[in-house]
C-alpha cells in the first residue's frame, strides 16, 4: 500500500479507538497540560529528568500554562526497565505522601506499567497492599467494587514506540529475585488520557528502537494469530496495518534515527499493536518472554519466539499465517508461492521470511543469540507456563495446550528457538 495512505488509515484507526483522550503524532507534546487539566489541578509527575531533561521542561511549561500544581514541588524518579516490584512500591509511597489530584507518568512501558500498579496499591491498600493480589485478570476491578474506591486519574506520556502501555489494560511487573515477570490485566488500569509525540523517540538508542518495534510487531501478530472468528474482521485491518508499518519503517529508523517519517511510522505501528491487544491479547511468544527478563529485553524475546510459534500455529490457522506471509513476500522477504504450501510447511516458509526480516535489521533469530542464555532458561520458561497466574496466556494460544501438555509441546518449540531448527517443533494433531 502507498505509505501515505497507510499512515492515513493508521491515524483514522487510532482516533476511532481513543478519540479525544489521546494526542498522538508529530509535535503534540505541548498538549500534556490540556489533558492533565481534565483530571485535576495538582499532579504527581514521575519521570527520568536526567534522560529526558528538555522534554520534561516542555511538559512542565505546558502544565504551568494550565495552572497545574506539581505535587511535592519536584519530579519523582520513574521505574527501571522491566518494572521491578520495588520501584512499584516506591512510586506508591509518593502517591500516598503527596495525595495529588492525578498522576502524570513520563516514560516507556516499564515506567507506565509501574505507575499503573502503584496507583492500584495506593488506592486499594485497605483492600490489599500486595501486588500479588492483583495478578491475573479483572482483580483490580473486583477490589474497586468491594471497597467503593476509585483510582487516581492517570495521564501517560509515552516516550517509546514499543509496548503501547499508554493505551492498554496491561501492566507487567518483575520479581527480580526469581527473574520472572507477572501480569495484571484490567480495564480499570487503562490510563485516563495519553500523549505520544513520535518525535521524542529520535533520542532513543537504536537497540531500544528495534526492540520496541519488535514488541509492537509481536502485539499485532500474536493478537491476529489468536483472535476468534467473531472478532477477526474488527482486528484484521488493525493488525495488518500495524505489521506493514513496522516492516516498512524499522530499517529506516535504524539507518537514520532522526528520520521523523520513520519515527512516525513506528509510532503508528506500535500504537496499532496496543489497539490490537485490546481486542485480543497476546499468547505464546509473550508467555515465553516473561522468563527471559534477566538476559533480554521484552521485545527482543518476543520477536525471537514469534518465529517458532508461527511454525507451531500454522496448521491450525493457515489463512492467518498466509496473510502475514504474503505481507512478508510483498516486502521482499519471501519468494515462494505460499498458496501452494500448507500446514507446517507453510509455517516454516513464513517463519523463514520473518527470519530474513530480522536479519535485515541485525536482530537476533535464536535464543542462543542472547548473551547468557542456557538450558536453565528453558526449564524456567516451562515452569512459568504452568503457573496459574499466567494461565490466560496459555489459554489464548491458537493451538490449545493445557498445563499438563506444556512439556510435550512447548519444550520442542523452545529447543527449536535455541538452535534455529524448525524440524524439532512438534505439531499438535
Amino acid at each position: 500500500m502507498d505509505k501515505n495512505q497507510l499512515k492515513k488509515e493508521a491515524y483514522e484507526l487510532i482516533r476511532g479507538f481513543k478519540g479525544e483522550n489521546y494526542s498522538f503524532g508529530l509535535n503534540v507534546l505541548d498538549t500534556v497540560g490540556q489533558h492533565v487539566e481534565k483530571c485535576g489541578k495538582s499532579a504527581l509527575v514521575i519521570a527520568n529528568t536526567k534522560l529526558h531533561e528538555q522534554i520534561i521542561n516542555r511538559i512542565l511549561n505546558s502544565l504551568e500554562k494550565y495552572q497545574i500544581t506539581i505535587a511535592g514541588e519536584k519530579i519523582f524518579p520513574n521505574a527501571k526497565p522491566n518494572t521491578p516490584r520495588e520501584d512499584v512500591y516506591r512510586l506508591e509511597s509518593y502517591i500516598l505522601h503527596f495525595k495529588p489530584d492525578c498522576i502524570v507518568v513520563v516514560g516507556g512501558g516499564s515506567s507506565i506499567d509501574a505507575a499503573k500498579i502503584a496507583n492500584v496499591l495506593a488506592s486499594l491498600g485497605v483492600y490489599s497492599p500486595e501486588i500479588d493480589t492483583y495478578l491475573g485478570a479483572g482483580l483490580v476491578t473486583e477490589g474497586l467494587k468491594q471497597t467503593g474506591k476509585k483510582l487516581f486519574p492517570l495521564v501517560a506520556v509515552e516516550m517509546a514506540a514499543s509496548s503501547g502501555s499508554h493505551l492498554t489494560r496491561y501492566a507487567v511487573v518483575t520479581d527480580s529475585v526469581a527473574g520472572q515477570k507477572k501480569l495484571i490485566v484490567d480495564d480499570a488500569i487503562i490510563p485516563n488520557r495519553a500523549v505520544f509525540d513520535y518525535t521524542v523517540t529520535t533520542t532513543a538508542p537504536i537497540d531500544l528502537t528495534i526492540d520496541g518495534a519488535m514488541d509492537g510487531l509481536s502485539h499485532c501478530l500474536e493478537s491476529f494469530y489468536g483472535v476468534s472468528k467473531d472478532k477477526i474482521e474488527s482486528l484484521k485491518k488493525i493488525s495488518l496495518t500495524g505489521l506493514e508499518l513496522i516492516l516498512d519503517y524499522t530499517k529506516k529508523a535504524n539507518e537514520n534515527p532522526k528520520d521523523f517519517e520513520a519515527r512516525e511510522g513506528l509510532g503508528l505501528g506500535t500504537d496499532l499493536g496496543g489497539y490490537a491487544i485490546m481486542i485480543c491479547g497476546t499468547n505464546g511468544a509473550h508467555l515465553s518472554s516473561y522468563s527471559l527478563v534477566d538476559i533480554s529485553s521484552h521485545g527482543r524475546a518476543c520477536g525471537i519466539m514469534n518465529i517458532y510459534y508461527t511454525v507451531f500455529f500454522a496448521p491450525a490457522i493457515e489463512e492467518k499465517v498466509r496473510l502475514f506471509g504474503n505481507l512478508l513476500k510483498e516486502k521482499g522477504f519471501i519468494s515462494s508461492n505460499l498458496n501452494h504450501l500448507h500446514g507446517k510447511d507453510l509455517g516454516i516458509e513464513v517463519a523463514g521470511g520473518l527470519t530474513q526480516f530480522y536479519k535485515s535489521i541485525n536482530f537476533p533469530t535464536k535464543l542462543s543469540d542472547l548473551q547468557g542464555f542456557n538450558d536453565q532458561y528453558i526449564k524456567r520458561t516451562l515452569q512459568a507456563a504452568k503457573d496459574p497466574q499466567l494461565e490466560m496466556k496459555l489459554k489464548s494460544l491458537p493451538v490449545q495446550i493445557n498445563a499438563s501438555e506444556v512439556d510435550e509441546y512447548m519444550a520442542p518449540i523452545l529447543e527449536a528457538a535455541k538452535t534455529g531448527n524448525f524440524d524439532l517443533i512438534k505439531i499438535k494433531a
